[in-house]
């Protein structure tokens, strides 16, 4: 009979026990975070927000915001300065284009956002041309045409002459390899 007291009284206990445990967590936990934010310093925005007197805005430039968002102005775009020529430009639907540039460290194939040597950055790469940003504006730098004609036109022969092999094909085919 005596134990059967000690275990009531002991399952009270550890009840009562595991019921203040979690209340006893809360309690330690709102303290520490009293004493934390105690010792913060004060936010320069609540110092800032207490100061009577207004702050003055600046306006916005609007062709620096309409550049930065890839607008780009009607006019013609200025020759670039920069001592580079455009060799090739791949570009991709995907946007992972690519530009071939010479200059007088030789040539090299850059991506949208790198710097150039001449200190300008590549913009955009288009077919045949790509924009630079320089010193606070965009250039444009083309392709240059050959000097010289590298494919020529086929001249037709004579009306009356057969042609020896046909120009359609790269390779003779299996009647012409039998009359040779």
């Amino acid at each position: 009979m005596v134990r059967a007291r000690v275990l009531r009284h002991a399952r009270r206990f550890l009840s009562l026990a595991l019921c203040s445990l979690p209340l006893g967590y809360a309690v330690v936990s709102l303290w520490s975070e009293q004493t934390f934010r105690q010792t913060l310093p004060a936010l320069p925005i609540a110092q800032a927000a207490s100061r009577s007197t207004a702050v003055e805005r600046v306006p916005l430039n609007h062709a620096a915001v309409a550049t930065v968002m890839g607008l780009v102005a009607q006019g013609p775009l200025a020759r670039s300065a920069e001592p580079l020529k455009l060799q090739a430009s791949f570009v991709s639907s995907s946007g992972d284009s690519r530009a071939l540039l010479a200059g007088a460290n030789g040539q090299r194939i850059y991506r949208v956002g790198e710097s150039l040597p001449g200190g300008s950055v590549l913009r955009r790469i288009e077919i045949g041309r790509v924009l630079l940003w320089r010193n606070g504006r965009e250039e444009l730098l083309s392709l240059e045409p050959p000097g010289r004609i590298t494919l020529q036109a086929l001249k037709d022969p004579a009306p009356g002459a057969a042609a020896a092999t046909s120009s359609l094909y790269l390779r003779p085919t299996a009647a012409s390899r039998q009359s040779e």
